[in-house]
């Protein structure tokens, strides 16, 4: 069994900036792709960014330039760097880990950390 347990959100104002932490933890052999992903009030979750095992990143164009997503291998965790914060941002962030498996991947998934951006 894996856990993530989420951390780091809260009430920012417009222009400020928050880091959210994600800790993986349980019978993990290694961890493949690790990323957020925010759902809005009355909208689909949506990725936010993702990094890979070997550090590649990729980012939704609403967050390019202000998000930065980095992760300790070591310590199974995952950070992403919330800069310039918009009321567009507030929602709930979740976190994703995929766990390799004999001959497949696992997703476990957070339990979400609430970020509200005032305006």
């Amino acid at each position: 069994q894996v856990q993530v347990v989420e951390s780091g959100g809260g009430l920012v104002q417009a222009g400020g900036s928050l880091r959210l932490s994600c800790v993986a933890s349980g019978s993990i052999f290694s961890i493949s792709d690790m990323s957020w992903h925010r759902q809005a009030p009355g909208k689909q979750r949506e990725l936010v960014a993702i990094i890979s095992s070997r550090g590649s990143t990729m980012y939704a164009d609403s967050v390019k330039g202000r998000f930065t997503i980095s992760r300790d291998n070591r310590n199974n965790t995952v950070y992403v760097q919330m800069n310039s914060l918009k009321a567009t941002d507030t929602g709930v962030y979740f976190c994703n880990v995929r766990v390799n498996g004999p001959g497949r991947k696992y997703d476990y998934w957070g339990q979400g950390t609430q970020v509200t951006v005032s305006s």
